[in-house]
């Protein structure tokens, strides 16, 4: 099967943030079906919700042989893995993995909707990954990644600087 392109987005509230998400990379990147491409930042932002601490966001790309399915449950394995307990919509978590693009497939199904449904509005999401892929076409609005940042309010986004994981 051919390698497809991906897009993730990382972040975490609760417990040691920085070490979890470099920790999630090395979780992610399980060759041959898997393969760390690139990632962004970190960057620290306020959070949708509930009151909670701010939260450490990043954005990587991957290239993977696995199915849309099976990468979400891949993702939420590794969220699992990291404690995640899903108790409050929106709430504080130690580890949060959304499958942004797969490639440019459009898919709608009830637990998996690709892309993802609300990157287009979450400054979280599109900062860190206009740093990695400014280029990549959303096949829903048609607009490049760059565009759909270029409209964003960027207030409650703060650029750490450093990078998580090196492959």
């Amino acid at each position: 099967m051919t390698a497809i392109p991906c897009a993730i987005a990382l972040g975490s509230n609760l417990g040691d943030s920085r070490q979890i998400l470099q920790a999630a990379l090395v979780a992610l990147h399980t060759p041959p079906a898997v393969e760390l491409v690139a990632q962004s930042s970190v960057y620290q932002t306020v959070p949708i919700g509930p009151a909670q601490p701010d939260i450490l966001n990043a954005c990587a790309l991957i290239n993977t042989t696995l199915s849309p399915r099976h990468l979400l449950s891949r993702l939420l394995q590794i969220e699992q893995d990291f404690g995640r307990v899903r108790c409050q919509r929106w709430g504080p978590r130690t580890l949060d993995l959304d499958l942004i693009f797969y490639g440019q497939v459009c898919l709608t199904e009830p637990d998996l909707h690709i892309p993802h449904p609300r990157l287009r509005e979450r400054a979280f999401v599109l900062v860190p990954l206009a740093e990695i892929a400014p280029d990549w076409i959303d096949p829903v609005s048609g607009q490049s990644v760059q565009h759909l940042f270029d409209a964003l309010d960027l207030s409650g986004v703060k650029r750490l600087g450093y990078i998580l994981h090196q492959p």
